[in-house]
């Protein structure tokens, strides 16, 4: 047993120390997403601010990535009226500083801010044609692309706590696993009690572990180089320790029976994982 441990450690340190290296990351950008409802019945120009001062921007004109013709299709009063009600000790992102941003929403009242420059703290701020101005409190992005909902009639911004991003990238995990390996585990005819303690006990450990490695890196940078250099050795080292687990552990079927299911059920939930990644972390971001 404790060789067996002692493996099982040497193979997660092996894995760990191979992500060390840093690469330029040539996947997702920084996005958020802000959604208006009980929106303003007149024309309104939504931003984000960012704490301190830009000093490069000398007009509201300057920061914008906008074509020539939607610049022109501009309220220049109303976006003026959005530079000039930025707070002392903040500055616009879309209007002040280069980043990407729609100020008006879209058909859906959604206003998406991404790319470079989308700041980890960060406030928004509101102008309408009438001249009304709304400065939210402050909030942080708990991953690279989240979401905010901005109520106007009650004049307040609610966004999903950090704890309900990691919750659901975490959950996202263990339970395809469980299904996935559980059921082989059945058809191969591992049905004792001690046979199923033992398969989720390992299934407990090497899924903390995946999502402190994989979890973290994918609310942090997206489904990009950095994941992908992690997926490979985490996987490979999940699937050499429980599989060493299971041949030293399990009864009622032989070694070569207990190997075979280690390697056939991690495989099978790799590749599980591989697609299913994107499409579940897609998911916690439209709704966190």
């Amino acid at each position: 047993m404790h060789r067996t441990l002692r493996v099982s450690c040497m193979v997660f340190l092996t894995a760990l120390l191979l992500t060390v290296t840093a690469f330029a990351d040539m996947g997702p950008k920084p996005q958020l997403t802000v959604k208006v409802t009980h929106a303003p019945e007149e024309p309104y120009y939504l931003d984000l601010l960012a704490e301190g001062n830009y000093e490069d921007a000398g007009s509201p004109f300057e920061g914008l990535s906008y074509a020539e013709e939607e610049i022109a299709a501009l309220d220049q009063d109303l976006l003026y009226a959005l530079w000039d009600a930025v707070p002392e000790g903040w500055h616009a992102c879309t209007t002040g500083a280069p980043m990407w941003g729609d100020l008006y929403p879209d058909e859906k009242g959604i206003h998406t801010f991404g790319y470079m420059g989308v700041p980890e703290t960060y406030r928004i701020l509101v102008v309408t044609q009438s001249g009304e101005t709304w400065p939210s409190d402050t909030y942080v992005r708990p991953g690279l692309q989240s979401s905010v909902k901005v109520d106007w009639a009650k004049k307040e911004a609610s966004a999903p706590p950090v704890s309900m991003s990691y919750g659901l990238q975490f959950l996202s995990t263990p339970l395809p696993t469980l299904l996935l390996e559980g059921a082989l585990f059945l058809l191969m005819g591992f049905r004792s009690k001690r046979n199923i303690l033992i398969f989720l006990a390992a299934n407990l450990v090497t899924q903390v572990c995946l999502f402190l490695v994989l979890g973290v890196t994918i609310l942090q940078r997206g489904i990009g180089l950095s994941y992908y250099m992690r997926f490979f050795p985490m996987e490979l080292a999940i699937l050499v320790s429980e599989t060493c687990v299971y041949r030293r552990f399990f009864q009622e079927e032989s070694k070569a029976w207990s190997t075979l299911y280690g390697i056939a059920a991690n495989l099978l939930s790799a590749i599980a994982g591989w697609f299913l990644a994107e499409p579940i972390w897609r998911f916690v971001v439209s709704i966190t």
